[in-house]
């Protein structure tokens, strides 16, 4: 990263077109023609109004040389970077040190030079500008920063998007916070300071600067493929952070007193009550996005030593659309799948642990199934999300409204089929039977780590051994592996040892080479972008019931069922290695060893 201290940095001037096109010329980038006919059919307003990067690639103008691939803004941005002689930066914003850009430098400011300071240490302060030779700010604010400045170069798009994003959250945060500066401030529900209450007001939920702060984070959660927001209190500071592909990531960090009035306007939006604080609370949001998706969010708060923890869980519609093979189902899984819905009555059980996808699997099943001549009914706790194609009860424990009592009623209901939305005790498990022994299909998921310990958890529950054997037609348990990015992946060498480790005792072929990925900055430098399933499929057919006895065997069990072509967890995560969707370490990282 160069040190614009130690850089000769010459005259302060902006960047302009003309410049810009004579330098893709001269490099052999586009050629003149092209850059004539550009300056030609451009209104003058825009030379003033566009940054020169955003001119040329709006423009769609073509590489000069083979295989001649319309130049993208990021490529020009590349370009740029490396004619200067500075770094090149792709803006991740969860790196920004969001909360300090706006002590750094004001809006107006930042505006005008197209800069954003996306790092902030007690040693130096790095700029990303798009205007390299835009130099006088520097001597500017070297005196007020009394710190090292250096600058990277980045995309003028994105530097103006973020430098508005982050600096109104970051004066929506400070205006939330003036007028409530005293020290001593708690929230009533911090362990550590009881003894300090009455000594400072509270912030109004509805002050148009908290209105903006929960309208930006929402949003820019969206923006960021967040799937779950936490929203967590700290003694002084309170954290928020992202879900994103299954791993946490920090986002931003605000003052207890603004996190308090954050949490009361959600819970507003989500009609909870406010006023409660001691209990854990559910609510549920429903919103559009600036493209016109509609996201169903689901909230749940718990009490801590610090104030309310809130996580707002996000749905997206579009889950409801996916297939078998969208979901990660490999063909034969397919067949499988297709057979054991395609029953007339039975029980169907997903497995796995919380955030393994098995309500993604379940609804996107249930929207196949729900044609004009079926009637699906689901009991939840709570609706994840609202279908119209379903006909949906939330449990009510308040009013005795249980998953037992929820199935009792569905059965009066004229059900075909009905989703059940967790078997947690005996009463919901033999409700679950009954309604499969009088000609229902149900669905339902169960917490285990594979599908034949599903056998055992229903033993234990106390569900007897030949009503399983009657009713159960099938177990799929499931877990997430993070896909590997489409950006930087690349093959490499195949580590045998770790490939048979992970397939051992099975046969399976050895692949030639593995597929990982190298980080990019569209993955964060993590090398995953998205995630894809991986299941266990367990049929139970005629010998495999005949094992289903009191004296229950899993071990035994489990062994006629691979005979039968169960294949493990690890197994389908193997088959997803060697199609190159995921690495091996992340496939053991989330398979469990038992089984294989």
């Amino acid at each position: 990263m160069m040190n614009a201290d130690q850089t000769e940095v010459g005259p302060s001037r902006r960047l302009t077109l003309d410049e810009v096109l004579d330098d893709l010329v001269a490099d052999g980038i586009i050629d003149i023609a092209a850059a004539q006919k550009l300056l030609r059919s451009l209104p003058a307003k825009d030379r003033v109004e566009r940054h020169a990067l955003d001119i040329v690639a709006k423009a769609e103008l073509r590489h000069a040389k083979p295989p001649n691939r319309v130049l993208s803004l990021e490529e020009l941005t590349f370009w740029l970077a490396r004619r200067v002689g500075l770094e090149y930066l792709r803006i991740d914003p969860l790196k920004i040190d969001a909360p300090s850009i706006g002590d750094i430098v004001s809006t107006a400011y930042a505006a005008w030079n197209r800069i954003l300071p996306i790092l902030v240490t007690p040693e130096r302060v790095v700029f990303a500008t798009s205007e390299p030779y835009l130099t006088a700010w520097i001597d500017d604010l070297r005196p007020i920063v009394k710190r090292s400045i250096e600058r990277v170069v980045a995309n003028p798009l994105d530097i103006e998007r973020y430098r508005k994003e982050f600096f109104g959250v970051s004066n929506s945060v400070k205006g939330a916070s003036t007028g409530t500066d005293d020290p001593h401030f708690r929230d009533m529900n911090n362990l550590e300071a009881l003894v300090e209450l009455g000594q400072s007001g509270t912030l109004d939920a509805n002050d148009s600067h908290i209105v903006h702060i929960v309208d930006w984070l929402l949003q820019y959660a969206f923006d960021q493929r967040a799937s779950d927001i936490h929203v967590e209190p700290r003694r002084d500071q309170g954290n928020i952070r992202f879900r994103i592909d299954g791993i946490l990531h920090h986002a931003y960090q605000v003052p207890a007193k603004v996190m308090m009035a954050v949490t009361s306007r959600i819970k507003i939006l989500g009609r909870m009550d406010v006023a409660e604080k001691r209990r854990p609370q559910d609510g549920r949001i429903k919103t559009r996005t600036k493209d016109g998706r509609e996201l169903d969010m689901r909230l749940s708060t718990m009490p801590t030593a610090f104030g309310e923890k809130l996580v707002i869980r996000i749905f997206n519609p579009n889950v409801l659309l996916h297939d078998s093979a969208t979901l990660g189902f490999g063909p034969d899984d397919v067949a499988r799948w297709k057979g054991l819905v395609r029953q007339p009555h039975g029980i169907i059980l997903v497995t796995g642990p919380t955030g393994s996808g098995k309500t993604t699997t379940l609804y996107s099943t249930l929207k196949t199934l729900a044609t004009a001549r079926v009637n699906v009914c689901t009991v939840e706790d709570p609706i994840e999300m609202v279908e119209p194609a379903f006909n949906q009860m939330q449990v009510q424990h308040n009013i005795g409204l249980s998953f037992a009592s929820g199935i009792r009623t569905l059965l009066r209901q004229d059900p075909d089929i009905i989703m059940v939305g967790e078997i947690r005790d005996q009463e919901t498990a033999e409700m679950a039977v009954q309604a499969s022994l009088t000609g229902h299909l149900v669905l339902s998921t169960l917490h285990t780590n594979d599908a034949p310990s599903a056998i055992t958890r229903l033993l234990d529950i106390g569900v007897p051994h030949y009503l399983i054997k009657a009713t159960l037609i099938g177990v799929v348990a499931q877990r997430l592996v993070r896909a590997l990015c489409p950006h930087c992946r690349q093959t490499k060498a195949l580590d045998v040892s770790l490939w048979e480790a992970l397939v051992n005792p099975w046969t399976l072929q050895t692949p030639t080479h593995s597929v990982v990925a190298t980080g990019c900055a569209e993955c964060r430098n993590t090398g995953f972008h998205g995630r894809s399933g991986i299941y266990e499929m367990l049929v139970l057919e005629r010998e495999i019931r005949s094992l289903i006895v009191p004296n229950f065997d899993e071990a035994a069990f489990r062994q006629l069922a691979y005979r039968k072509g169960l294949r493990p967890l690890r197994i389908g995560g193997a088959m997803k290695v060697m199609a190159g969707i995921t690495s091996l370490e992340e496939v053991f990282q989330v398979t469990p060893i038992r089984g294989e």
